[in-house]
C-alpha cells in the first residue's frame, strides 16, 4: 500500500487554529474531506484544502491512483518557529507579541477494495 505525502511549511497561522480544521477530515474519502473544507468558514480551511488537492494531483499523476480510491489517513499541524515582535508598554516595559506558524502534514492512502 503506497503513502501519498504531502506538506505546508510556515503556514502563518498557529497550530491550535488549525488543529479544528484538520480533525473535521481525518478518516475521510480524499473528494469528500475537499468538500467538507470548501464549506468551513475558517481561515486555515483554504490552505489545508490546497494541500490536500496538492497531494490528491500527486497520486493522481505520479501514482497513477484514481481520487475515489484515497482516503485520508493521517494529517496533522505541528508548530513551526515563532517570530518574536516588539511592542512597549507604560514605563518603557517590553510587551513581545508571538506571531506562530503551523507545518501541516497530510497523508492518503488507496483505500483497499
Amino acid at each position: 500500500m503506497q503513502d501519498i505525502l504531502a506538506k505546508l511549511r510556515y503556514l502563518p497561522l498557529s497550530a491550535q487554529k488549525v488543529r479544528l480544521v484538520v480533525d473535521l477530515v481525518r478518516g475521510k474519502d480524499a473528494v469528500e474531506a475537499q468538500e467538507i473544507l470548501r464549506f468551513v468558514h475558517k481561515r486555515s480551511a483554504e490552505p489545508v484544502r490546497k494541500l490536500l488537492a496538492s497531494a490528491v494531483s500527486n497520486a493522481e499523476q505520479n501514482f497513477g491512483i484514481s481520487r475515489d480510491d484515497l482516503y485520508v489517513a493521517s494529517i496533522f499541524a505541528d508548530e513551526a518557529p515563532t517570530r518574536r515582535w516588539r511592542r512597549f508598554g507604560a514605563r518603557g516595559r517590553f510587551k513581545p507579541i508571538l506571531r506562530r506558524t503551523s507545518h501541516v502534514t497530510v497523508i492518503l492512502r488507496e483505500r483497499a477494495n
